[in-house]
């Protein structure tokens, strides 16, 4: 089975990893961490582009250590683990990774963003489980 486990660097995210390494067999399961590092403005005119892309590429190194860390928990349990990072919109990215790794199932927290951006962006999980091509579990902390 290949699951892609989509994370940010929230408690969701963590959920969603506990969950993951709780109810699959290791030896079945291959797993691919992905973190999206979303431009945190949404149209960069190209006179400003210089000031935007060192912005995105200083946070790239926290995003590799942030999958790194999650790759090495689900390895240390006997997972089969990839690791992804990549820049653009976390729907977008999400949906095409998982059908271009032809991904059976695609794991992520219930939310990451909160208060206005979730209003205006909307859920990532919601966009995700409504467009895949596969299965979605999206993954609520426990309470």
């Amino acid at each position: 089975m290949k699951i892609l486990l989509a994370i940010d660097d929230s408690e969701f995210s963590e959920a969603a990893a506990k969950s993951l390494a709780g109810q699959f067999r290791p030896q079945d399961t291959e797993v691919r961490v992905l973190h999206v590092v979303e431009p945190t403005v949404i149209s960069v005119p190209p006179q400003m582009s210089r000031g935007y892309y060192p912005e995105l590429e200083d946070r790239l190194p926290q995003a590799r250590e942030l999958v790194d860390r999650v790759a090495k928990t689900l390895s240390s349990a006997g997972f089969r683990v990839i690791t992804s990072v990549v820049t653009g919109d976390a729907r977008s990215v999400i949906l095409d990774e998982a059908a271009e790794w032809h991904a059976d199932l695609i794991v992520l927290g219930s939310h990451g963003r909160k208060g206005l951006g979730r209003f205006f962006l909307g859920s990532v999980s919601e966009a995700v489980a409504r467009h895949a091509g596969c299965s979605v579990q999206i993954v609520r902390i426990p309470s």
